[in-house]
């Protein structure tokens, strides 16, 4: 892999350069909003991947984006394929040439877990056809006090980028990870040097183990499969199903999570329609409705332990890791506290200083 060194102010002209490409995507900043949730309201920064015209317009200071990357290649909603009485068209119309700059190690891994599920046994030609027109360029990141990707050893990337930037100071460090990474490279070779010195490398060195000594939570996640397997019928979830608003938040922000349905919609004007695909959530009381009005998950407590089993447990068996990336959406999102930190706290028997259990104490007075 090849690594190359540019200098900050030359990097908006990099930019401008890779346009050629395709659109330029990456984290903006959104309007301050005020929050205000079990306590006063507070100020809170958030950050969206959106559509930029140039360098300026991003924000690669920003920590996390409220929706991951999956968005790109599992689109909220869009048309899988057009059909009538003759047939059908699949409908790849939507899929545009991008390069997505800014996703940080966690997210990329969150990409190549997904990877997995929509590129294996049953291969998606939606999701084949995204990661094909799309280029991701990495970017490094400073964790806050809900980032736990050193816990679940996400914080570093070594594959599943085109290019990746590490940001030392008045230079980027720029790791080629891809044809495709070395073809944005080739078209303005002239802004990078190639030659490191000593002391760059050090520098990077000491940035490294600088980053790694800012992660503030730290989640043991030794033994949480089997912690799953032992506790899948303790009463903890019932304590979390009083609390849980069954608002799929979780699901929506999380980089690994995919459930989707579908569903037809017919032309008023013909006997030609299309089928829709948009996100679902395993958290929602409807989605394991069947026909005969069957629910085989209507309570609250086995939707939540689906949930957990799929990321601390299900996920490892059928691919070998978990399906929890460390990124903090989760902690960040749920109103009520039932995040990946609170249940791992739980499932060990440690105290939990959370809404959800401060209710279920309350409940047992």
């Amino acid at each position: 892999m090849k690594v190359a060194k540019i200098a900050k102010e030359k990097l908006p002209q990099f930019v401008d350069v890779i346009k050629q490409k395709g659109e330029i995507w990456g984290p903006v900043k959104n309007d301050e909003r005020n929050i205000e949730m079990y306590g006063p309201a507070t100020k809170m920064e958030s950050y969206n991947y959106k559509k930029v015209n140039g360098f300026s317009e991003l924000a690669l200071d920003a920590t996390r984006t409220i929706i991951p990357p999956k968005v790109f290649f599992h689109p909220a909603n869009f048309n899988m394929f057009k059909f009538g009485e003759h047939g059908y068209l699949e409908d790849f119309s939507g899929i545009t040439p991008k390069i997505v700059l800014g996703l940080h190690p966690c997210d990329i891994h969150g990409i190549l877990i997904l990877d997995k599920l929509f590129m294996r046994e049953y291969p998606d030609p939606y999701w084949l056809a995204r990661r094909e027109n799309t280029i991701i360029i990495g970017h490094s990141c400073i964790p806050d006090d809900k980032c736990f990707c050193l816990s679940t050893r996400t914080h570093i990337i070594e594959e599943g980028f085109d290019l990746f930037l590490t940001d030392l100071g008045d230079f980027f460090l720029m790791w080629i990870g891809s044809s495709k990474g070395d073809d944005l490279f080739r078209l303005k070779p002239e802004l990078f040097e190639e030659k490191l010195e000593v002391k760059h490398i050090q520098k990077f060195i000491d940035w490294k183990n600088w980053r790694d000594g800012q992660f503030k939570l730290d989640i043991p996640f030794t033994a949480l499969a089997d912690l799953m397997e032992l506790k899948y019928n303790d009463a903890l979830w019932e304590e979390l199903a009083l609390s849980c608003l069954s608002c799929a938040s979780c699901s929506m922000v999380c980089p690994t999570c995919n459930c989707y349905n579908v569903s037809d919609h017919f032309y008023v004007h013909n006997d030609e329609g299309e089928r829709r695909r948009f996100w679902d959530s395993c958290m929602l009381r409807e989605y394991s409705l069947v026909a005969g009005g069957h629910n085989f998950r209507a309570k609250r407590s086995d939707r939540l332990k689906l949930w957990y089993t799929h990321k601390l447990q299900a996920f490892i068996s059928a691919f070998g890791k978990y399906a929890c990336v460390g990124c903090g959406r989760c902690i960040l999102t749920c109103p009520v506290s039932i995040n990946v930190e609170t249940v791992a706290q739980a499932l060990r028997g440690e105290p939990v200083d959370a809404f959800w259990k401060r209710l279920a104490l309350k409940k047992e007075e």
